[in-house]
């Protein structure tokens, strides 16, 4: 049988109870007290019983980390980022859920007894019920990736509209007229955003939006193959195409390749996310960094905040997005 916390109260001819808040870092304590418990409870080598500790103090020592889809429209490296950055933030006391909202039939099982948090990756409006399940159920919740208009909610971003004009505006500066867009996920938020700013750097240039350069892609390599495909197909197509991310630019620069032609020499590709394959393709990739595990962490680290003291006020904080010029644009 395993060290308790009555066997370190002898010991420390204290009460079970400052034992207790001792572990758990209570102010209450002195620090000369607590210090004596830590030593020993080290000595002793003792390993908290959570699932005592989770009944007595009713929480569940699990975050929840939801997407929109995990396997619809969220590449790997995102997925990867995203984990990366919450994982990065939270304690070893608290498991980590991860979980697509477009798996679960039944909002049910979202309740305070199973997650003490949630962090939201939301892409789509259609996650809108699902904030307002988590609210109902009055456990914390953080919102990435999408602004939501509500006062009582943080939303931690990156402005992507910006992001894509940035990009669409060098490649303007660049002498490209003929200006293409393989777009995201139409029902993605951050298409929406993208494509935008794509259309805005456009007429701010005082140059034409052709809707026959503007071709949908899934945010896959395979759509954004497929999407180059299109384009190059056109009678005269563009000689410079704005992708929405870049696991969609990788695929578009090999279908470029598989028809003989070359980047950037036949024609420019930018991306989106800056991913880190995005500079070990040939050519390295010019694409708009969205600092995603960034974001990640200040929205886990606000969620233990919110976690903490439940009476904290929403906000919205916008993480800026950097155009990292590299290989895969042409100055004509």
């Amino acid at each position: 049988m395993g060290v308790t916390i009555k066997d370190i109260a002898k010991l420390a001819n204290v009460s079970h109870t400052t034992v207790s808040r001792a572990l758990n870092g209570s102010p209450l304590i002195k620090p000369d007290t607590r210090k004596k418990i830590l030593e020993l409870a080290e000595q002793l080598q003792y390993v908290p019983n959570y699932s005592a500790k989770s009944l007595v103090l009713k929480k569940s020592y699990t975050i929840g980390l939801f997407f929109t889809s995990i396997s619809n429209g969220t590449s790997a490296s995102f997925l990867a980022n995203v984990i990366k950055g919450v994982n990065g933030e939270i304690d070893e006391n608290y498991n980590l859920f991860v979980r697509g909202i477009d798996d679960f039939k039944d909002l049910a099982a979202i309740n305070s007894q199973r997650f003490d948090g949630i962090v939201l990756m939301s892409q789509s409006d259609d996650d809108d019920a699902f904030i307002q399940h988590v609210q109902n159920q009055n456990i914390p919740i953080v919102v990435l990736n999408r602004e939501i208009d509500d006062p009582f909610i943080t939303n931690i971003l990156s402005n992507d509209e910006s992001g894509a004009m940035e990009a669409t505006s060098y490649l303007v500066q660049q002498g490209h007229e003929r200006i293409g867009i393989i777009e995201g996920k139409e029902s993605f938020k951050t298409a929406v955003k993208r494509k935008n700013g794509y259309m805005q750097a456009l007429l701010q240039s005082g140059l034409a939006i052709n809707k026959r350069y503007m071709v949908k892609g899934s945010y896959d390599m395979e759509s954004g193959y497929q999407a180059m495909e299109k384009l190059l197909g056109l009678n005269n197509p563009p000689s410079a195409v704005f992708c929405s991310n870049d696991d969609m630019a990788i695929g578009a620069i090999n279908a470029v390749f598989a028809k003989g032609l070359h980047v950037p020499d036949d024609i420019s590709i930018v991306g989106f996310d800056n991913s880190p394959f995005s500079q070990y393709v040939t050519p390295k990739l010019t694409t708009v960094q969205r600092p995603i595990e960034q974001i990640s962490r200040k929205g886990a680290k606000k969620l233990l905040e919110l976690i903490n003291d439940p009476h904290e006020t929403g906000e919205s904080v916008f993480v800026k997005t950097e155009l990292i010029v590299r290989d895969s644009v042409l100055n004509i």
